[in-house]
Order: C-alpha cells, then structure tokens, then sequence
C-alpha cells in the first residue's frame, strides 16, 4: 500500500513541477554567479544516477534498471524515501526526470541543484527554476513545508 501511495505521491508532484515549469516565463535570463564567470551557462545539476536528458531507454535502464512503465513513463521505488520517474518521447529517450525525496531525507542541498539564491516563502517552502537554453533543458527545485509531509522534488526536463 506504501509504494502505491509513494508512486501516486510521485505522479502528482511531477505533473505539479511540469505544468508549473511550462507555465511560467521568466522575463530575463536565469543569472546566477556561475553565469556571470562564464562565457555560457553551465548547470550544476544535469542527470540523476547517471541518467541525461536525450538518453536511449536501454542507457537509462543500464543506469537504474527496468522501473514499472506506464504510457511513456517509468516510475521507480528506491527506498520509502526515494523515488523517481522518467518521462520518454516517441523516439524512446528520456525527455523528463524526476526525484522525489519523503522528508527532504537524502536530498542533495538546493545550492548544488539551481545555485545559491533561491525563492523562500515564509512557510519555509522553496523553489525555483533555471532554464538552461543553450543546452535545451531546465532544473527545478521545490521543497514543501507541510509539516506532516516534506517533500523535495527536483526535475529536469527537454525544453519544449
């Protein structure tokens, strides 16, 4: 009964972290420190386990294994903390990951995934969003601040 709920847990803040990436357009180009030494953006944070955006299925699988498939989507069940998905297009490559993290436990530190500034509310949840456009792809970060449920979640997807 766990893993349904940890992979409905899943589907759901994927679906919220997708639509709320697509939706929003930022008015200038994500600057961060890292940009400004740097002739071109570089990410931080460009694969989860080894797996990359633009990945054969088959890389993917050689990297996490064979997670239960529905649709164009796999999901995975690492621990009760840990799980993750991968979105695929037509071609069978990987045009979406996602990681979520049950208590914010394991989770890499937001500063090695979207860089040192970050949008804090005052509930103590957290986002933000870095469009890397010369590579085709973005990075999210998101932690909750339910107190009876932290969940951080960190996507990175294709560009449309």
């Amino acid at each position: 009964m766990m893993r349904y709920v940890l992979l409905l847990a899943m589907v759901f803040s994927f679906t919220v972290v997708n639509v709320e990436g697509q939706s929003r357009k930022p008015t200038t180009p994500a600057a961060t420190p890292l940009t400004n030494r740097t002739p071109t953006q570089q990410p931080l944070m460009t694969d989860y386990k080894g797996v990359r955006i633009g990945m054969t299925a088959d890389e993917a699988h050689a990297k996490l294994g064979k997670g239960l498939k529905v649709d164009e989507q796999e999901f995975y069940v690492f621990s009760d903390r840990e799980t993750a998905q991968l979105v695929f297009d037509d071609s069978n490559k990987v045009t979406g990951i996602s990681v979520d993290y049950l208590g914010g436990v394991g989770a890499p530190d937001y500063r090695t995934v979207v860089g040192p500034d970050i949008n804090v509310k005052p509930d103590g949840s957290m986002y933000k969003m870095v469009r890397y456009d010369n590579l085709g792809f973005w990075v999210s970060y998101n932690r909750t601040a339910d107190s009876s449920v932290i969940m951080v979640s960190i996507t990175i997807q294709k560009q449309r």
